[in-house]
């Protein structure tokens, strides 16, 4: 499918058990507008007939345009930085892709008009908002719609969108593919918006869903948008799940200081003093921080967890 275009998609999908949902997925990829794209599936350790399906479809449309590969078993989020390391993998941008979603079909152009003025030289994210199905495909509504603006200091409390809307250029690239192997990702996509914000690249979010983001028992990570999930962020946000999260985010955030813009590095400096703090002094350091989420009860519920020391 690599012809002609506005340059070359590797669509890197993460594949485990996915015999359920795979092929409706890879239809909507072959029934894409844009059709300059590779598509590069690792299969972490599938027992089903996953594999099987993702060879159909090679034999169909040829091994130059769908490749398989094997995954490093680590979990989804390594499954997908297993792609964006191989040197074997060459393209002009990069979309992460889930085996069980469906794409509409100008998603890829819709993602590619947003950074056609951009310089290449710059990292640049790509992510939107999406439309939720149930496992029929049926709609059940959508993502949620944030306003606030994009930026470090949002990303280094709050993941913005999913991996599965998200394109980037090589400048991003080049950036994942410094995370150590032995990492601890809490999400590749909350890393993705966290280190393109921070070391100076463009996140553009938006606010349009060009993707069908299919909600199952199987789903490892959710869409969160409804109040249900907004009472249990909360509670993971005082319980010291977030706490955790934050810990093993700065963890690998300290391998990419160096690249930190000077005014990020300021605003990393100015969180670590909040969580080091306790009790109201923590409170006022985080308010003063720059750090904040997208929804103004969040950004309270962030400050209580800062006086017990949970962020």
């Amino acid at each position: 499918m690599s012809e002609g275009g506005r340059g070359c998609v590797a669509i890197l999908l993460s594949a485990f058990n996915g015999e359920k949902y795979i092929a409706e997925q890879l239809d909507s990829i072959i029934g894409q507008t844009h059709k300059n794209w590779i598509l590069h599936v690792s299969d972490d350790g599938s027992v089903d007939g996953t594999c099987d399906i993702v060879r159909d479809y090679i034999s169909l449309y040829g091994t130059g345009s769908i490749y398989l590969h094997e995954g490093p078993r680590k979990g989804f989020a390594q499954n997908f930085l297993s792609l964006v390391r191989r040197d074997d993998i060459v393209a002009d941008y990069y979309v992460f892709c889930d085996q069980d979603d469906v794409w509409l079909p100008s998603k890829l152009e819709r993602a590619l008009d947003s950074c056609a003025k951009e310089d290449p030289s710059l990292p640049f994210l790509y992510c939107s908002r999406t439309r939720l199905v149930d496992e029929h495909g049926k709609p059940i509504g959508f993502s949620s719609l944030f306003s606030r603006p994009v930026g470090f200091g949002n990303a280094l409390v709050q993941s913005l969108a999913g991996a599965n809307t998200m394109l980037f250029n090589n400048a991003t690239r080049d950036i994942l593919r410094q995370v150590p192997l032995t990492a601890n990702i809490v999400s590749h996509d909350w890393l993705a918006y966290m280190l393109v914000s921070g070391c100076g690249g463009k996140v553009f979010y938006d606010p349009q869903p060009f993707i069908d983001y299919r909600q199952h028992q199987a789903n490892l990570v959710g869409a969160n948008a409804g109040l249900f999930d907004r009472l249990r962020r909360f509670m993971r946000v005082l319980g010291g799940t977030f706490h955790y999260w934050n810990e093993s985010n700065l963890v690998i955030l300290q391998q990419f200081e160096r690249n930190l813009t000077a005014e990020n590095r300021e605003v990393l400096s100015r969180f670590l003093a909040a969580r080091r703090a306790r009790g109201y002094k923590a409170a006022s350091l985080l308010g003063r921080s720059g750090v904040y989420r997208q929804s103004r009860l969040e950004d309270w519920a962030m400050k209580m967890a800062a006086v017990i020391g949970k962020i």
